[in-house]
């Protein structure tokens, strides 16, 4: 095991690319200690990408990059200015919440830094703010997208832990809350401290024109149930829903209401049964091309195609990582790491709460060298059998590895969001990262809370009956 994981680190330090380390360590250890024929090697990396559920990866990448070509991401920034940008500290506000409707869309944490946070922080700049300030912003609401659903990793997450993903996506909708709202406290006291003003000024029409959009979105279940309510079929009442909501979209030209509708549509399908988690990415496509085909007629064969390609480079790099990963894990299986790592954490605690905190620290360390799927696709064949017996609910620490590996997006030397966002500002990797330092505190004071306090994540899942 020390040569696999030792080859793995050195290839990583002397800047090889994290899917050919974990693959060149992994055929390393095989020729080395001969555990297993060569042709292993290929079987695993094969059977690691062979899965239903990662049949979601393609389409909901692809969904996201056609709400970014389809000029969704401009109504959903006109809409949060609307709504919140006469807050003192406004685009700051604006920032966070375009972050949390785009994550609806998207589920990743990249696309959210490299679609809308390209806008934001060009906005918070024009309007005299810090770069600093937009940077961090910026970086700390893009860990929404893989906690909100849809999300990505949760996919991954799922699919390696055998976990429903529709209660994964379900368990990240309260935390997405509880984020959301511990950043724009954050956002107020930076405002309060640095003397940040509104950005636009309070015009009630506006604020009252966005709350309606709010609430034409939330009435759409509720006036399902009292179409199924009055004797309608489910299908029937569902059709008459999305008729009047086009009408109305249509006639009003709301901003972001067709925007907003992508989550409850995914979420309402997965619930109602009308599709799986898999299958909802592909929804979240058809939904993608409707707006831009069809709605907003925005979307043209070009932007179309390049779209497509922009999906087809990234699937690509993601599913490398799983292969590479996969046998990487398996070899950590069979060489027994998980027991090893068993027994030592029991002879440090068989107390759950401190375990959780030791994870929590592993997990940290691991995001910032790793990448997220990466991440996933390595611990959780080690530590899931832990977690059991531990008694922790296998959907609460998916929430908990997710959340951890995506502050380690944010960190040096590997996260990616870093990056994006050191391009995106021009800011060198070093001010970027100083940048984001602050933004820290809400993060991991959410981790704090989703950690200790279970019925935060486990809550909805079990009250829509997704998990016991």
């Amino acid at each position: 095991m020390l040569l696999l994981v030792g080859s793995f680190l050195v290839l990583m330090l002397v800047g090889v690319p994290v899917a050919i380390s974990m693959a060149a360590a992994s055929v390393l250890y095989l020729v080395s200690y001969n555990v297993a024929p060569d042709i292993i090697a290929a079987q695993r990396m094969i059977a690691g990408v062979e899965s239903f559920p990662l049949l979601a990866v393609p389409f909901f990448i692809l969904a996201g990059n056609l709400m970014n070509s389809a000029g969704v991401t401009g109504r959903i920034y006109s809409f949060a200015v609307a709504l919140v940008g006469w807050m003192k500290g406004g685009l700051a506000q604006v920032n966070i919440v375009g972050s949390v409707i785009f994550s609806g869309m998207s589920g990743t944490a990249l696309a959210d830094a490299a679609g809308i946070g390209t806008i934001e922080i060009k906005a918070m700049k024009d309007h005299g703010y810090p770069v600093d300030a937009a940077v961090g912003v910026t970086a700390a609401s893009a860990t929404l997208g893989p906690i909100f659903p849809p999300s990505l990793p949760f996919v991954i997450y799922g699919m390696m832990a055998n976990v429903s993903i529709g209660a994964l996506f379900m368990a990240g909708v309260v935390p997405g809350v509880v984020m959301t709202v511990l950043m724009m406290l954050t956002v107020a006291i930076f405002a309060y401290k640095r003397g940040w003003g509104s950005d636009t000024p309070f015009e009630m029409k506006r604020l009252l024109a966005a709350s309606l959009e709010v609430v034409v979105v939330l009435a759409v279940p509720l006036f399902i149930y009292l179409l199924m309510a009055a004797g309608l079929s489910m299908n029937l009442a569902v059709g008459i829903a999305l008729v009047v909501l086009l009408a109305l979209d249509w006639y009003f030209d709301f901003s972001a209401v067709m925007a907003l509708m992508t989550p409850i549509i995914l979420i309402g399908g997965m619930t109602m049964g009308w599709f799986t988690p898999t299958e909802a990415a592909v929804a979240a496509v058809i939904w993608s091309l409707f707006l831009g085909l069809v709605r907003y007629r925005t979307m043209t064969m070009s932007t179309l195609a390049r779209a497509t390609f922009d999906t087809i480079e990234t699937t690509a790099s993601v599913l490398f990582i799983v292969t590479a990963a996969s046998i990487f894990a398996w070899l950590l299986t069979v060489s027994q790491a998980a027991q090893m790592l068993s027994g030592a954490i029991l002879t440090i605690t068989d107390n759950k709460w401190v375990f959780l905190i030791l994870v929590n620290l592993l997990m940290l360390f691991v995001g910032c060298f790793l990448d997220t799927i990466a991440a996933i696709t390595i611990l959780v064949p080690i530590l899931l059998p832990l977690t059991a017996q531990f008694g922790i609910d296998p959907v609460h620490f998916g929430l908990i590895m997710t959340l951890n590996l995506m502050i380690g997006l944010l960190h040096p030397p590997l996260g990616m969001v870093l990056f994006v966002l050191s391009r995106v500002a021009k800011l060198s990797v070093e001010r970027t990262t100083m940048a984001i330092l602050p933004w820290l505190v809400p993060l991991f004071i959410a981790l704090i809370l989703i950690t200790f306090v279970p019925a935060v994540v486990l809550w909805l899942p079990q009250s829509v009956g997704l998990i016991r």
